[in-house]
């Protein structure tokens, strides 16, 4: 078996595990190794050719393989070292480490220091949501036909209705109008979006593509090709109301309809996972509840901009190197963060209280709202507080709270402004 030694060994090169081999690496550990089952580095970014990256950690606008590509180039210069197409098959975090196979090295055994699980996210598909109707071609996940159209040069279909109005369906809206076929139609079953304001207004806006909130489909019809779709308005329980029910012709289905964190091999770890976000409990170190072991990226929570990806991941990296090295920081005691009103979930899980000043976190709301403040307390005492104009489940929202002000566990709620 062919064997290799590091201090932090990165599972995934996409946008997570390079950010976090460059803040590894600037932190002082010698030997980083990413490991990436793809040929390239630079994950879903090199299929993402659309502008709208980079603008709050570059603070200019960039293509997702421009995105990449500074942080792929950065890696590289710094020496980081690469095995690509190579697949993790296993890894034992008490030992810190990871088995995989490759066609240059066959079977490989990685031993690390510490470990940062990167491996991020993949879409839900049919099966998953469970769509009534026959089986033809022509269904597709909006990420493979994103691939397919950008990377492979094959058109996916002319005549386009899509379900959901998550990000990148909203972006294929705008991509398969670009390359001349019709979107007939964006469907929704929230009666609010699911993904970021600005791709509805340059995505679907822009191009006048209709969204149909509040309506799922209820059924896919066709034999070889897909044929057409009924799409039906939904009631409070979401459930298709059937006089509302309409068929829209078309030949193709695309299915943005969310995206599940590449866990499989952190459940076989054991190590502890959120119920709620389906990625490992971690810390502000971006630690998991295997010491050695952490994690960043859509593989923790899904996240709706790459730059928030890159800041967690370089968090990730810089501690995952002072762990290689012996030289985390000290911990007094640990607190839990808790979900109050018109909180989803919260990121991280735990804080542990040491000597750090501040610490950020990260969640979704469960309802759109606006004229709302953003309210942490340690019981009855608000610690911070932050003023939004609007909230909405697509778009992540952040409160830095005091880490000398944290007593007992850290509550955090979306409080309506008077």
């Amino acid at each position: 078996m062919y064997e290799v030694k590091c201090d932090v060994a990165i599972i995934g090169g996409g946008p997570a595990g390079l950010s976090a081999a460059v803040a590894a690496k600037k932190e002082g550990a010698k030997d980083v190794l990413v490991i990436e089952r793809d040929n390239s580095i630079g994950g879903i970014l090199q299929q993402c050719i659309h502008p709208g990256f980079g603008l709050s950690y570059f603070k200019k606008e960039l293509t997702g393989p421009e995105y990449a590509g500074r942080f792929a180039e950065e890696a590289l210069n710094l020496g980081v070292d690469v095995l690509l197409n190579t697949m993790v098959l296993d890894f034992a975090p008490e030992r810190k480490e990871i088995i995989c196979a490759s066609s240059e090295n066959g079977m490989t055994k990685v031993t690390a220091k510490s470990i940062v699980l990167a491996m991020g996210c993949r879409e839900r598909t049919r099966p998953n949501i469970q769509i009534p109707g026959t089986r033809p071609a022509g269904v597709y996940t909006a990420g493979s036909a994103q691939r397919l159209v950008n990377r492979q040069n094959t058109m996916v279909g002319k005549n386009v209705v899509i379900l959901g109005s998550g990000d990148i369906g909203m972006i294929m809206a705008r991509r398969m109008s670009l390359e001349g076929a019709k979107v007939l139609a964006v469907v929704e079953i929230m009666d609010y979006l699911a993904g970021l304001t600005r791709n509805k207004v340059q995505c679907l806006d822009d191009f006048g593509i209709p969204l149909k909130l509040g309506h799922t489909i209820t059924r896919i019809v066709g034999n070889e090709r897909v044929e057409g779709v009924y799409v039906a308005q939904v009631d409070e329980n979401k459930k298709p109301i059937k006089e509302t029910e309409e068929f829209i012709e078309c030949d193709t289905l695309l299915l943005s309809v969310g995206l599940l964190p590449e866990n499989e091999l952190t459940r076989k770890a054991e190590i502890s996972i959120s119920r709620i976000t389906n990625g490992p409990e971690v810390d502000q170190y971006m630690q998991t509840s295997s010491p050695g072991v952490f994690a960043s990226g859509n593989v923790v929570h899904v996240n709706d901009l790459v730059d928030n990806v890159t800041v967690e991941s370089m968090q990730a990296g810089k501690y995952a190197a002072l762990y290689a090295m012996d030289k985390m920081p000290g911990e007094v005691r640990e607190v839990t963060s808790l979900t109050g009103n018109n909180v989803r979930y919260l990121c991280p899980q735990r804080l542990r209280i040491g000597n750090e000043e501040k610490a950020k976190l990260f969640f979704r709301v469960l309802q759109p709202d606006a004229n709302v403040r953003l309210v942490a307390k340690c019981g009855d005492e608000v610690i911070a507080s932050v003023k939004e104009k609007r909230v909405n489940p697509g778009e992540i929202c952040c409160i830095q709270i005091p880490m000398d002000k944290v007593g007992d566990d850290v509550l955090v709620e979306v409080v309506k402004e008077a």
